[in-house]
């Protein structure tokens, strides 16, 4: 059974999964992989982000991702994080601590032939993680999507700003079960875009300095 910060990633618009998935695949839309699919095991809730999704995602990042170093919290299949190599980022750290989805996503990366120096998977409590780690570089994109069940979206972006792992400027992207109330996020933190599908709402956001 996959623990407290095992990833469920919402298909494109659609309901938020409850139930066991027996794993399957997921495909690369854009990039040097464009059209390679990646595995991922079956868990409770684990939907990797969808096609629609994560291809408006990309177009919002656009040039920002080239060279970019990329933190993928509750990682799941990897997907964000592996989508966003594809397209030219220079690094992802995928943080999960679900054994199985940590090994094949080692196994994947594997077989698309990535680079040691791209990417470092990290089996962890995400919200663990960001307290007790002190990065030696870091992170210009982070991808938070943590399981909506446990409404943990606002505490992670608390500790995301409190850490020390993002730069200045880095963009935020966010997603979560729709909720007329809207995500709480840090004061510094300047929504760039948000949109909507069925229950899943997500955003893109730039942390500004803190004065």
């Amino acid at each position: 059974m996959p623990r407290s910060s095992s990833p469920r990633r919402g298909a494109s618009g659609q309901k938020p999964a409850s139930t066991k998935n027996n794993g399957g695949q997921v495909r690369i839309i854009g990039g040097r992989w464009r059209s390679r699919k990646i595995e991922f095991p079956g868990a409770n809730g684990l939907r990797p982000t969808g096609d629609r999704i994560r291809e408006t995602l990309f177009n919002w990042l656009q040039q920002d991702v080239i060279g970019a170093r990329c933190l993928d919290l509750f990682a799941g299949s990897g997907v964000l994080g592996i989508e966003a190599i594809s397209r030219g980022a220079a690094h992802c750290t995928f943080i999960d601590n679900y054994e199985p989805a940590c090994s094949s996503l080692q196994q994947q990366l594997s077989t698309l032939n990535a680079e040691p120096a791209q990417a470092n998977v990290v089996r962890n409590d995400a919200l663990n993680w960001l307290k007790t780690t002190k990065p030696v570089n870091q992170f210009d994109i982070a991808f938070i999507d943590p399981p909506f069940a446990q409404d943990i979206s606002a505490s992670c972006c608390e500790l995301l700003e409190a850490s020390t792992v993002l730069s200045d400027n880095a963009l935020i992207y966010v997603e979560t079960q729709r909720r007329p109330a809207g995500q709480q996020t840090p004061d510094n933190w300047q929504q760039l875009r948000s949109k909507s599908s069925g229950q899943v709402t997500y955003s893109l956001y730039q942390r500004m300095k803190a004065l």
